[in-house]
């Protein structure tokens, strides 16, 4: 008997647990049953339309009114009557029809009142000449029902909320009501059958329960005399497991082994490719060293015979002052030609990412830059090559050879954009793009020619222009090689500096210059990303084109 008693104590306490939530799971829906009423109570208040303004809008309105300087009492009356005439609109139809509404409750009172607020106070006072309160200066506002009341003071509910919204107390809103009996005892009914529904279950889940707690208790007997007779089945199903968790635990292993081999190879794979980029780049580097290299061989042996024959000359008699003169600036000039020649082999042999970095004045290169090729670009390549320099030192961290071949490569750059840009010019003037400006009672015949010439001529009198800035902003020093050529459009200025990428593989001849070979910017790319410098390029479709380089300040300088 006690093996039984304790066996119904667990059941016995779920009961107990199971009927203390219920009669908490009751309150909550009483209570949220009220709180509903009062939700629709309060938004009947609030949503009512009368003069198609709601009673917060018009209580809102009459507050703003109220706190006005130049506020007439006028205007304060027919607003407070509109707040009046709006609560009796609200309350008259509960009066009227108090039997056949059965589902609205009873509204004895509506009030809307004042709390004292600190401005209409102030104001109020300023306009009556006194201190009275805004309580004396804005009354409540009441609307009775003029119904008797019931005898007991607890059927009769108050709601009371600030009108204008929560945090808003400028105006809160009171209402007295009463719930119809008929609702009431329709709420009560159905409260009670749903209490009989929830007892009755209870006791039927209670029954249940304990027969089935019964039935467990049995069970568990019967099986304790079972796991007895299982205990070896058991011991051996444990050593069973036991080996296949062995096995699992080989194949995890296998499994990880093979992943990390895997992991190798991809590394290995990795590796490699990086060095056939390595390799890839260093053949690049080569060729372009062959090529630079067996360039310089052949125009210094092409400079043999003018040296050669500038010699005999300077030794011959009958010369004049000025003729030795002139041969001794040719001798110079072909002597400078050959240094230049040996500076840029060297230059182009070596591989950027080994630059020897120095202090160099970045103004004092860009002036050598200037007199190099100012004259020759003013006089074969036909546009301006301006250099506008800081007045002050620009010091930074460079190799001079790769720097100088670098900004040469920008200005060369520059001078084929507006090579292009004459060439589109001409082009467009020979297509006769101009003759649709003629006036329509013209001779085309007589004046298209004619026109086309001034075209011609319009274009061959385009200049082409080539500024050098130098500045200092901060911690960097910039360089800008701007030129008026026949700019990029977004696509070619994303892959401008790629190796071997050019737009002037068709048409490679400008003014008996060789281009078109893709490896002028992506050389520059190369010496400025190990001068620890960015590359910048603005440009737009025959709009001319901007390289913005931004060289940090060398350390001894900063």
């Amino acid at each position: 008997m006690w093996r039984y008693v304790r066996g119904l104590a667990a059941p016995v306490l779920l009961s107990a647990l199971l009927v203390f939530l219920l009669q908490s799971a009751l309150l909550s829906r009483v209570q949220g049953e009220a709180a509903f009423d009062e939700a629709a109570l309060r938004e009947w208040v609030g949503e009512s339309r009368v003069f198609r303004e709601t009673l917060p809008g018009l209580v809102r309105d009459y507050l703003n009114l109220a706190g006005q300087e130049n506020a007439l009492p006028d205007q304060l009356v027919v607003q407070t009557q509109a707040i009046e005439q709006q609560l009796e609109a609200l309350g008259n139809p509960t009066k009227m029809y108090q039997g056949q509404l059965p589902l609205f409750p009873t509204i004895y009172r509506l009030e809307v009142r004042f709390p004292s607020q600190p401005d209409l106070k102030q104001h109020s006072a300023a306009k009556q000449g006194d201190s009275e309160s805004v309580s004396a200066a804005l009354p409540p506002i009441v609307w009775e029902s003029g119904m008797l009341r019931p005898q007991h003071s607890r059927q009769v509910r108050v709601l009371e909320y600030p009108l204008l919204g929560r945090g808003d107390d400028r105006a809160l809103m009171r209402v007295e009501y009463q719930l119809h009996a008929y609702n009431r005892r329709q709420h009560e009914e159905q409260a009670a059958t749903q209490r009989f529904r929830w007892v009755l279950g209870l006791t039927g889940a209670a029954t249940a329960l304990a027969l089935f707690w019964i039935y467990l208790v049995q069970r568990r007997e019967r099986e304790r005399e079972r796991a007895r007779l299982q205990a070896q089945q058991q011991v051996a199903g444990a050593q069973r497991r036991l080996l296949e968790e062995e096995l699992r635990r080989r194949e995890t292993e296998r499994l990880h082994e093979d992943t990390e081999r895997k992991l190798l190879e991809q590394r290995l794979a990795t590796q490699v490719a990086e060095q056939q980029a390595l390799e890839l780049k260093s053949q690049l580097y080569a060729n372009v060293g062959i090529m630079a290299g067996s360039y310089a061989h052949n125009i210094k042996n092409l400079l043999v015979r003018p040296n050669d024959l500038l010699r005999r000359c300077l030794d011959a008699d009958g010369l004049s002052g000025d003729q030795k003169h002139m041969l001794g600036e040719v001798r110079e000039t072909l002597a400078t030609v050959t240094e230049r020649l040996h500076q840029i082999l060297r230059t182009v042999r070596r591989d950027p990412s080994r630059a020897e970095l120095a202090p160099v004045d970045l103004n004092a290169l860009l002036r050598e830059t200037e007199r190099t090729w100012h004259d020759l670009a003013q006089e074969k390549w036909k546009l301006t090559l301006t250099f506008e320099l800081a007045p002050e030192a620009l010091m930074i961290a460079a190799d001079l050879s790769h720097l100088q071949q670098a900004v040469e490569n920008l200005v060369f750059n520059a001078r084929d954009a507006t090579f292009e840009m004459r060439s589109r010019l001409r082009d467009q003037a020979r297509r006769g793009t101009h003759a649709d400006t003629l006036p329509l009672s013209a001779d085309l015949h007589a004046h298209v020619p004619t026109a086309v010439r001034q075209a011609l001529i319009a274009a061959a009198s385009w200049k082409g222009m080539v500024v050098l800035r130098s500045r200092r902003e901060g911690e960097r020093i910039v360089l800008e090689v701007q030129d008026n050529g026949v700019g990029m459009t977004d696509d070619v200025r994303r892959q401008c500096l790629e190796t071997h990428f050019s737009t002037k593989r068709d048409n490679a001849l400008y003014e008996g210059q060789n281009t078109g070979m893709g490896l002028g910017l992506s050389f520059v790319a190369a010496i400025l990303r190990h001068h620890r410098a960015t590359l910048e390029v603005e440009a737009a479709p025959m709009a001319g084109a901007l390289f913005r380089i931004r060289f940090p300040v060398a350390e001894k300088h900063v």
